[in-house]
């Protein structure tokens, strides 16, 4: 018996019929399990070293303790030698276990998509602060649906799905697109940006490459990160 059918109609925009046999059957990969990526993943931070990450005008001077790395005040942003466009982005976090401050002075850094885009960082659990800088937001523009956030200390998940903008010339053919994850529920669904994050004024966009780092913020904070790896999405084709 064969897997599927010639002689049902073409699907809308395809060379398939429906039920179609002889489209190609999706590629097989070992999904995630705790603590380890999926097999066609690449790792950017795998507990061990920094290598693949680099500071301003030097190597990352983050440190590293029980697989994770940990922001050390002062030193700056980090980032990815590796640029990487459309992706499914993969991090944990977790704020200081002792609470200092309140509002945007509590665990607070930043995850960078393309060095430019920010899904906000901060410990909002039982911490209000303005709704578009809260943990999940997209800075400065969308807050998210819900705040998920877990206590100070505990582990937390952020997935990402990002489609970058498309740039012809100087012009904006396609603003970028985010869909956000955190510790499984949705704070955000396929929202276009309005651009590049900004504090305290508006965004706008500006032609910039396809591709870039992904940046982790030095905002004063202890705040450590682990198991960070993403799937290109380059190429995708779901006919």
């Amino acid at each position: 018996m064969g897997l599927g059918y010639q002689d049902t109609p073409l699907i809308p925009g395809t060379t398939w019929h429906v039920h179609d046999g002889e489209r190609p059957q999706p590629r097989v990969v070992a999904p995630a399990t705790a603590g380890s990526p999926p097999s066609d993943a690449v790792v950017l931070f795998d507990g061990v070293s920094l290598d693949g990450w680099e500071g301003n005008g030097g190597p990352a001077a983050w440190r590293i303790e029980d697989d994770a790395m940990e922001v050390v005040p002062g030193t700056g942003n980090i980032r990815t030698k590796a640029h990487f466009g459309d992706c499914q982005l993969h991090l944990e976090f977790a704020a200081p276990t002792v609470v200092k401050g309140e509002s945007q002075g509590r665990g607070n850094s930043g995850v960078f998509l393309m060095g430019l885009y920010e899904v906000q960082v901060l410990d909002c659990f039982q911490n209000p602060t303005y709704p578009d800088g809260t943990t999940g937001a997209v800075y400065g523009q969308y807050p998210p649906l819900v705040n998920a956030c877990r206590a100070p200390g505990e582990w937390q998940t952020y997935d990402i799905v990002w489609e970058g903008p498309r740039f012809e010339g100087d012009a904006l053919v396609r603003p970028a697109r985010v869909t956000v994850f955190h510790n499984g529920v949705l704070l955000h669904h396929a929202v276009e940006l309005q651009g590049p994050t900004q504090h305290r004024t508006t965004a706008h966009y500006a032609p910039h490459a396809e591709t870039g780092p992904l940046e982790l913020q030095d905002h004063g904070d202890l705040v450590r990160f682990r198991n960070i790896w993403y799937r290109p999405l380059a190429g995708y084709d779901a006919g």
